[in-house]
C-alpha cells in the first residue's frame, strides 16, 4: 500500500495548469436575492459528495475483503478528492494499523474509522470568527488573488455583520482595479453601508488608513478592507501588502485584528501555494474557502488544515449571502460523506 502511495504522490501534487485571473462576480447575486428555503449543506456540496462521498460509500458497499487492495482504493479516493498527500498518508497509516490489529472487523467499522479521522482533522481548524467589541473599529483585512470571490465575500460578510446589529464600513483598498472599487461602492449604496474610496491607482495603504480614521471617529463596529487581487508571484504587490500592514499599525498598533485570505476551493495545490506565499507578507489569521459548491474536490479543506493549521472561518457554497456559512467541522464531514 505504501509503495502504491509513493507512486501516486508525485502525480497528485503536480499542478494542472496555472491560476486563472478573472474579474470577480458582480454583487448583483448578493444584493438581489430571491427569498427561498435554504438548501441543506449536503445539497450544496453535491458535486464533492458524488466524487468523494459516493465513491467512498461504493467501496464499502462492495463485498470485498478488508485487505491491502481495499486500503489502496481508499487511499486513491482521498488523493483524488484533494485531501493532500501528507494528510492521506497519515490517515492511511492509522487505518492500516487498526486493520492489522484486527480492531476493524467489517466494512462499516472501517468507514466509521475513516470518518472519525477526517472529522478529527477537520475539527483542528474549526474556530469561528469572534468580533472583539473592545476594538472599535474591529479591522478585517481581506486578501487573495483575483477570481476567488474576494470582493463578493466582503459584501456577504458586511451583510452578515449588519444583520447582527453591528455598524459596518468598507475600505475600497483594491485601487488597482476600477471595477473592484465601483463594485464595493454600488453594493454599499444599496445596503446603506459607507464605503471609503479614492480614485483608481491611489495608494491602497492611504485609503485604508483614512477608512480606519473615519471608522474610529464614527464609532463603527467593523471595518472590512479590500486589497488588490495579488498573484502570490508578484513580489512588488506583496511588498505593497506589507506596507498596508505597517501603515495600519500607525493608526492602531493591533490592526488588522483579523486577516482573512480567500481561496477558491477548486484550485487545489494553487490554494496551498497562495496561502504559503501570502503568509510571508502578512500574518494570516483566518481562511475563507469559496466555490465549494462548484468543485468535485471538497477534500482541499483537509489539505489546508493539515498544511497550515489556520482556522477556517467561513466556507462559500453558493451565490446568496446565507451561502457564506460559518465553518463547522462535523457538518462539513457529514455533508461530504452522507
Amino acid at each position: 500500500m505504501i509503495g502504491f502511495f509513493k507512486n501516486k504522490k508525485k502525480s497528485q501534487q503536480e499542478e494542472k495548469g496555472s491560476t486563472e485571473v478573472s474579474v470577480e462576480q458582480s454583487t448583483e447575486a448578493v444584493t438581489q436575492e430571491v427569498v427561498t428555503q435554504e438548501a441543506p449543506l449536503q445539497q450544496k456540496l453535491d458535486k464533492s459528495n458524488r466524487n468523494f462521498g459516493k465513491k467512498m460509500r461504493q467501496l464499502f458497499s462492495i463485498n470485498k475483503k478488508i485487505d491491502e487492495d481495499l486500503l489502496e482504493e481508499i487511499e486513491d479516493t482521498l488523493l483524488m478528492a484533494d485531501v493532500g498527500a501528507t494528510a492521506t498518508l497519515r490517515i492511511m497509516d492509522q487505518l492500516s494499523q487498526s486493520v492489522k490489529r484486527r480492531e476493524l472487523s467489517d466494512h462499516a467499522a472501517v468507514f466509521e474509522k475513516l470518518k472519525q479521522k477526517l472529522s478529527e482533522l477537520a475539527a483542528t481548524v474549526e474556530q469561528p470568527l469572534q468580533i472583539d467589541s473592545t476594538k472599535q473599529p474591529f479591522v478585517i483585512l481581506v486578501i487573495g488573488v483575483n477570481g476567488v470571490g474576494k470582493t463578493t465575500t466582503i459584501a456577504k460578510l458586511a451583510r452578515r455583520f449588519k444583520s447582527e446589529g453591528r455598524s459596518v464600513m468598507l475600505a475600497a483598498g483594491d485601487t488597482f482595479r476600477a471595477a473592484a472599487v465601483e463594485q464595493l461602492k454600488t453594493w454599499g449604496e444599496r445596503e446603506d453601508i459607507q464605503v471609503v474610496a479614492q480614485a483608481t491607482g491611489a495608494d491602497s495603504a492611504s485609503v485604508i488608513f483614512d477608512a480606519m480614521s473615519s471608522a474610529k471617529a464614527k464609532s463603527i463596529d467593523v471595518l472590512i478592507a479590500d486589497t488588490a487581487g495579488r498573484l502570490h508571484t508578484q513580489s512588488n504587490l506583496m511588498q505593497e501588502l506589507e506596507k498596508i500592514g505597517r501603515v495600519m499599525q500607525k493608526n492602531d498598533i493591533e490592526a488588522p485584528h483579523e486577516t482573512l485570505i480567500v481561496v477558491d476551493g477548486g484550485t487545489g495545490q494553487n490554494a496551498i501555494s497562495q496561502i504559503r506565499e501570502f503568509n510571508k507578507a502578512t500574518n494570516i489569521s483566518g481562511i475563507v474557502i469559496t466555490k465549494l459548491d462548484g468543485t468535485a474536490k471538497g477534500g482541499v479543506l483537509f489539505n489546508l488544515a493539515d498544511e497550515f493549521k489556520i482556522p477556517v472561518r467561513f466556507i462559500g457554497v453558493g451565490e446568496k449571502s446565507e451561502d457564506l456559512k460559518p465553518y463547522q467541522a462535523d457538518d462539513f464531514v457529514d455533508a461530504l460523506l452522507h
